[in-house]
């Protein structure tokens, strides 16, 4: 009966590499395949190739360059299950309000829309970076996905970019005509009205009582000593030092619930413009070093197809 071997660490890194190797080798021959057909046919290759290089650059002059343009959306209320039915609702133009929307988007000038999600790293409630690669995780609890905000992105032809204001309007209009988000956006506005008025009598409390404390306490009287004394009393001790967290907490909680009462007047609103990433998609050196080489593969191909013209005829006699 014959037993299995088990494979070790040496083993499996020395089959890797001869693995490795052969690949090499093979990619090696291909290549020398290529230019021994390019030698032999350079009265076909070549002129296939110039074509294609020259198809890159007139594919990538400018007026047909495409731009990402990004901006942080901002939820007040809707979830983001919400926003992405709407959002996705709006992309295949299926709400009404979309309609001037589709003008752009039905010309494939604008398209391939996605969205992002927000880190908070801190978990401030501030944004700290955009999940471009999609590598974070619900669960997450140092990368904390945020709840409130969303990075949309979109593409857009380069002679479009003058109307960008007007296909941001277009957009904002669509996605706030959401019936759904509309409701959440309806429940979404008293509470936070009510939040913002609880933290400003928070505010003033905290403010009457180190006032109270400094000013009308006569326990914390205290007699300046040295020189420069000349029989002042200070106000106020060390122990006001207690307050300083609790204050310096809640004025935090107040300019951060503040702000979102400033951007709520709409169930999603953007906290900047759309910007555009002024990189763009394919660049015109990409683009021709790509070309080059699909032509030259074409080219290839047609010369080895012309090298075994007799082969592939009798073939086809058969």
């Amino acid at each position: 009966m014959e037993t299995q071997h088990e494979m070790n660490f040496f083993e499996l890194c020395v089959a890797c590499a001869r693995a490795i190797g052969r690949g090499c080798a093979a990619l090696g021959s291909f290549v020398a395949k290529m230019l021994r057909l390019t030698y032999r046919y350079w009265w076909l290759v070549i002129p296939i190739v110039v074509l294609a290089t020259a198809g890159a650059i007139y594919h990538t002059r400018r007026d047909n360059l495409s731009y990402r343009v990004n901006a942080i959306a901002f939820l007040n209320g809707p979830t983001i299950t919400q926003f992405e039915e709407a959002y996705a609702s709006v992309q295949l133009g299926m709400t009404p309000s979309s309609a001037h929307l589709m003008e752009f988007t039905s010309t494939r000038m604008v398209g391939h829309f996605t969205n992002y999600r927000v880190i908070d790293c801190l978990n401030d409630e501030t944004p700290d970076y955009i999940d471009y690669k999609r590598k974070s995780s619900p669960t997450d609890t140092v990368k904390v996905q945020m709840h409130d905000r969303l990075c949309l992105q979109f593409q857009i032809k380069h002679f479009l970019l003058g109307q960008l204001p007007q296909i941001e309007d277009a957009l904002m209009e669509a996605l706030n005509s959401n019936e759904a988000m509309q409701q959440a956006y309806v429940a979404y506005l008293p509470n936070l009205q009510e939040k913002v008025a609880f933290n400003h009598r928070q505010a003033q409390k905290l403010d009457s009582l180190t006032s109270s404390y400094y000013f009308y306490n006569a326990n914390s009287a205290q007699p300046m000593k040295g020189k420069e004394s000349n029989g002042v009393n200070f106000y106020g001790d060390r122990r006001i030092h207690l307050f300083l967290k609790e204050i310096y907490q809640q004025q935090a909680h107040l300019q951060n619930d503040d702000y979102r009462l400033m951007l709520a007047n709409a169930p999603v609103v953007l906290e900047n413009h759309f910007a555009v990433d002024p990189k763009p998609v394919c660049s015109r050196m990409k683009c021709t070093i790509l070309f080059f080489l699909l032509g030259w593969f074409f080219a290839c191909v047609i010369a080895e197809m012309i090298d075994k013209r007799k082969v592939i005829f009798d073939w086809l006699k058969k």
